[in-house]
């Protein structure tokens, strides 16, 4: 499958979708969904999306948190597009997209469900499990 990836900025349509997505894959299901507030202070993030046959497959956004790390979260992959490499791709993409920005260093806060997947892609748990959006989650780094 032809698949590319790229960022898009806050607030255009693309960003949208985005944001539809990940209320779909990762808040819906949680009974949850996201406040303009929160939306809001996304502006200053990088938001990454990766296409596939021209339509939206799966996006993260990445937050600068100090000078050296990046703060990887809201990983989601479409229904249809899961098990096909599309978060393999996006995370690396992402890594690519810190290491240029001059960024040595990705955290983040993995679903427990999710850590086996990252481990696969080099991040290693730090720290005990803890609850955060009602599910159990581990913090992971990795390296860059």
């Amino acid at each position: 499958a032809e698949t590319t990836c790229c960022e898009v900025r806050h607030g255009t349509p693309m960003y949208d979708e985005t944001v539809v997505l990940r209320e779909e894959i990762l808040r819906k299901p949680l009974d949850l969904t996201f406040l303009p507030a929160e939306l809001a202070k996304e502006c200053s993030y990088h938001h990454l999306i990766c296409r596939a046959h021209g339509r939206l497959a799966g996006c993260l956004v990445l937050k600068p948190i100090s000078t050296s790390q990046m703060y990887m979260r809201q990983l989601a992959v479409r229904s249809e597009f899961q098990g096909r490499g599309i978060g393999r791709k996006l995370v690396a993409y992402a890594e690519n997209f810190a290491t240029q920005g001059g960024y040595s260093e990705i955290v983040l806060h993995a679903r427990e469900t999710a850590a086996g997947f990252y481990e696969t892609l080099g991040y290693y748990k730090v720290g005990e499990r803890f609850v955060e959006v009602t599910l159990p989650h581990f913090q992971m780094r990795k390296i860059l």
